[in-house]
C-alpha cells in the first residue's frame, strides 16, 4: 500500500473477510483502520482499536460518525448467500442490504469526500460455474443466477454510475470460495469429514474449483486500496491455482495427518443422487468446476498471491486441529 495516515473504513468488522482485514491493517503503520460493526463487539478486537456501532446496513443507516475524516471504505458487509433462504422474497431480501443499503453508504461516502469505496463483491456474478479449462475473467458478460448474485451484480452496477458522477473511485473484487483460519460451513464441514475418518464418495472427482486463501484475499484488498491502476475497475481474486474436489481432499487429509477413505463414485451418480435428495445446489458446487483467471488482476495491478494454496490449507487446517483439542 501507499504511504498515507489515511483513516479506513472497514464494514463487516467482525466477518470472516471483514476482521481479517481490520487486524491487518493494524499492523501497518501507513493506515488507521476503523471497525464498523451492527453491534458493539469490542471483544473480537485488540485493546485500543477504534470500533463504531453502525447498526443494521439498511437504505436508511446514517453512516456519518463513522465516515467522519475518513479518506477510504471496504464495504464486506452484505446480507450473505444462504443455502436455505426463509424469506418470502429473497430477492427483495438482498436487494435492501446489498442494493440500497451498499448504495446510501456510497452516497453518503460521497458527501463526505471519501477517495476510494472498495466493494467485496462475489463470483457469483459471473454465474454458478465453469466448463473445465474456461475460467471466468472480470469482464464476462455476468450472469448471476441466484438472488444473492443478482443483488450484487445490481450493487457493482450502482456503485460504477456513482463512480462516473462523483469524484469517488470505485473497485470491485469478485472473490470464490474463501479459506482460512476460522472458516465455517461447507470447507468447515469437509475438515470435519476429514478428521473423523467418514467414508467419503468423492475419490473420482474431476472437475476444477478456484479458491482463495483468506490471507491472499486481504492482501489484494490492501493493493486495491491505493494503488493507482485499480481505479474504477473490477478484479477476480484467487491463489491461482485450481483443484478438484478429490485433490481438495487429499490436501486436507495430508495436512492434517489423517488417513482418508475416499470411494471413487462416479459423477454422474453423485449428481443424480443429490437431486434425488433435494440437494442439487450441493452436489453442483462438489463435483461442478468454477475457475477464475486472476491473470489480469496481477498484470494491472503488479500482483501475485503471497501464499500457495498448500501454504493456505496447512495454515486453516492447523487452525481447525487447535481448537479440536481446546
Amino acid at each position: 500500500m501507499t504511504n498515507t495516515k489515511g483513516k479506513i473504513i472497514v464494514t463487516g468488522a467482525t466477518g470472516f473477510v471483514g476482521n481479517a482485514l481490520f487486524n491487518h491493517l493494524l499492523t501497518d503503520t501507513t493506515c488507521t483502520p476503523v471497525a464498523i460493526t451492527r453491534q458493539r463487539h469490542t471483544a473480537a478486537f485488540p485493546t485500543g482499536s477504534t470500533v463504531i456501532q453502525a447498526g443494521n446496513i439498511t437504505p436508511d443507516t446514517n453512516w456519518s460518525t463513522a465516515l467522519q475524516g475518513a479518506e477510504y471504505v471496504v464495504h464486506t458487509a452484505a446480507r450473505v448467500h444462504v443455502m436455505r433462504d426463509t424469506s418470502s422474497d429473497p430477492l427483495e431480501a438482498f436487494r435492501k442490504v446489498n442494493v440500497q443499503g451498499t448504495l446510501n453508504l456510497a452516497q453518503q461516502a460521497v458527501h463526505h469526500q471519501i477517495k476510494r469505496f472498495i466493494f467485496i463483491s462475489s463470483i457469483k456474478v459471473n454465474g454458478e460455474g465453469t466448463a473445465p479449462g474456461h475460467a471466468y475473467r472480470a469482464d464476462d458478460t455476468p450472469a448471476p443466477a441466484d438472488p444473492y448474485g443478482i443483488s450484487k451484480l445490481e450493487a457493482e452496477q450502482q456503485l460504477l454510475k456513482l463512480a462516473t458522477t462523483s469524484g469517488m473511485e470505485v473497485v470491485i473484487i469478485r472473490p470464490p470460495l474463501v479459506y482460512g483460519p476460522g472458516v465455517k460451513a461447507n470447507f468447515l464441514k469437509m475438515m470435519q469429514w476429514v478428521y473423523r475418518g467418514i467414508p467419503l464418495p468423492f475419490g473420482a472427482i474431476h472437475n476444477k474449483r478456484s479458491l482463495v486463501a483468506l490471507d491472499n484475499l486481504v492482501d489484494l484488498i490492501k493493493c486495491c486500496i491505493s494503488h493507482p491502476a485499480a481505479a474504477n475497475q473490477t478484479f477476480l481474486a484467487g491463489d491461482g491455482q485450481d483443484l478438484s474436489t478429490t485433490e481438495l481432499l487429499r490436501k486436507i487429509g495430508m495436512f492434517m495427518e489423517k488417513r482418508l477413505r475416499l470411494l471413487p463414485i462416479p459423477e454422474n451418480l453423485l449428481k443424480s443422487t443429490a437431486a434425488l435428495l433435494g440437494k442439487a445446489d450441493i452436489g453442483h458446487r462438489l463435483c461442478g468446476s468454477l475457475q477464475v483467471d486472476i491473470s489480469p488482476t496481477s498484470e494491472q495491478l503488479g500482483w501475485t498471491p503471497p501464499l500457495s494454496t498448500d501454504e493456505g490449507l496447512q495454515k486453516t487446517v492447523a487452525d481447525f486441529l487447535s481448537k479440536q483439542n481446546q
